[in-house]
């Protein structure tokens, strides 16, 4: 499931804001992400990506993965030619990770801190 476009980061707590239905009783955004039409927030529990689908965007399938679902992550830095950098990630049961295209808006290193922090505990 790899996106493309122009990434950048969210303010936390606009995304707190934007997606408190999503939240448990008092779970709290620590960085999001913005990927074209697509979000991924990191919070205290678990990583949320919120995709946006078709044409309009109306619907949308949200991602819940809680960090001691995940095995194992990996970044590949962008490139001379390959502007775009990528974060897979490797859940429990499954062979397949799920892929995110981040480019030069976004600093991937600060990514793989942020995941690292959450998945080390």
């Amino acid at each position: 499931m790899a996106l493309f476009g122009n990434a950048h980061t969210v303010d936390p707590a606009q995304a707190q804001q934007e997606y408190a239905r999503l939240l448990g009783h008092g779970e709290q955004v620590h960085a999001a992400f913005l990927l074209i039409r697509d979000t991924i927030l990191f919070t205290d529990r678990r990583l949320i990506m919120v995709d946006k689908q078709g044409i309009t965007g109306k619907k949308v399938e949200y991602h819940s993965v809680p960090y001691r679902s995940i095995t194992h992550f990996a970044v590949e830095t962008a490139g001379t030619f390959d502007l775009d950098a990528e974060l897979k990630i490797w859940i429990s049961g499954s062979p397949t990770p799920i892929q995110k295209t981040f480019t030069k808006g976004v600093d991937i290193y600060e990514v793989q801190a942020i995941l690292t922090q959450f998945v080390a505990r």
